[in-house]
């Protein structure tokens, strides 16, 4: 890799992950939720490019492109689940949600 080094890279990859993991665990928010997993989905894509770009192979590019197919198909199921949690609670709380009944 020219000028920035593997590691420096995948530093990175770790706390936008870890970012992305608090915003997860901590946020009732289901808007800030989906933020948080699509955060930590770019986090995992840039790890696949750093460390493919870092060994010279191109199998990172693949995988980052499964990473944004994955991040694209959570993103539609995601707000369609949105717009059903808004439509039943108008409200975007999960905590709402959890007290759904069969």
């Amino acid at each position: 890799m020219n000028g920035v080094a593997m590691e420096h890279g995948l530093v990175l990859a770790a706390v936008l992950f870890a970012l992305g993991l608090g915003g997860l665990m901590f946020r009732r928010n289901m808007i800030f939720v989906l933020m948080s997993l699509e955060v930590m989905l770019n986090a995992a894509g840039l790890a696949f490019i750093v460390a493919g770009t870092g060994w010279e192979q191109p199998e990172g590019q693949v995988m980052f492109l499964l990473v944004i197919t994955l991040a694209a198909a959570e993103a539609s199921v995601g707000l369609a689940l949105l717009i059903q949690l808004y439509h039943r609670f108008k409200t975007l709380n999960l905590d709402v949600a959890s007290r759904m009944r069969g």
